[in-house]
């Protein structure tokens, strides 16, 4: 039987597209009749609302699940063939709470323990910080998956998140391995960024799979405001075919021991 692939979905920048990537793998690999639950460690909820649930009205969110040791509030219903552990502004207090924690890193790790089983993947929004809710991220995960906009700045930050992961793997989670690197929001009309891409596939490649561009398209930002997986907004859109590409390729991934 094929453990679990915790995929950390991380990027310390923000507007790289993680949030909506993170929605639209899990919609296919559910697809593909995978047991899928998405964990929102971003305390901006964005998650959360792409899958239609107002932070601002929860009674429980993950926060109570690192910080209080409670279960895991999963949403009692699938979303999208989807679980959903959501997110609320309360989380942004969790690093000031967990100051003192011991063996705080492992929170989340300890709390995903007890129903992991239940799921063939397990995606976390990371927050687009390098501050302890990325750590605790990157410690629970078995793979990393890091989201890069088609921009140099973008681009060069790598540096410092890959830095981040060998920390990572250095402290508190030895086997974390690289599910890839996917170059978001491309526009193959610009020079610059087709340049970009380029660099992404030479100097990266050796570190993990770099997956196909995914378009720029005004398109995944409709289908979040419709609260939907771009594929049950618009089913014909072509870049639909790359998410794919990538859920196919993630379904094949091995979880050291």
């Amino acid at each position: 039987m094929t453990k679990t692939r915790i995929i950390a979905l991380f990027n310390q920048s923000g507007g790289v597209a993680k949030t909506t990537l993170t929605q639209n793998l899990g919609y296919h690999l559910a697809l593909k009749k995978r047991r899928v639950l998405l964990v929102d460690m971003d305390p901006q909820g964005s998650l959360t609302t792409f899958m239609g649930l107002e932070p601002d009205t929860l009674s429980e969110s993950i926060q109570q699940a690192i910080v209080e040791n409670k279960p895991l509030p999963i949403y009692p219903e699938l979303i999208h063939g989807m679980a959903l552990v959501p997110a609320d502004i309360n989380l942004a207090a969790s690093e000031m709470q967990l100051f003192s924690a011991i063996a705080r890193e492992y929170r989340l790790k300890n709390a995903l323990a007890v129903v992991k089983d239940d799921y063939d993947f397990i995606l976390i929004d990371s927050p687009p910080s390098l501050g302890l809710l990325s750590i605790l991220s990157l410690t629970a995960a078995t793979h990393i998956l890091v989201p890069i906009q088609c921009q140099f700045k973008s681009f060069k930050g790598t540096e410092l998140l890959l830095n981040t992961v060998s920390q990572v793997r250095a402290h508190t989670n030895p086997t974390l391995q690289f599910a890839g690197f996917v170059p978001t929001m491309f526009d193959s009309r610009t020079a610059q960024e087709s340049r970009t891409v380029k660099a992404i596939q030479e100097q990266l490649s050796d570190i993990g799979t770099v997956y196909p561009p995914i378009p720029k398209t005004i398109a995944f930002a409709d289908a979040s405001e419709h609260r939907l997986p771009l594929a049950l907004f618009d089913k014909n859109h072509n870049a639909i075919s790359v998410v794919k590409k990538i859920a196919n390729s993630l379904d094949k991934l091995e979880v050291k021991s």
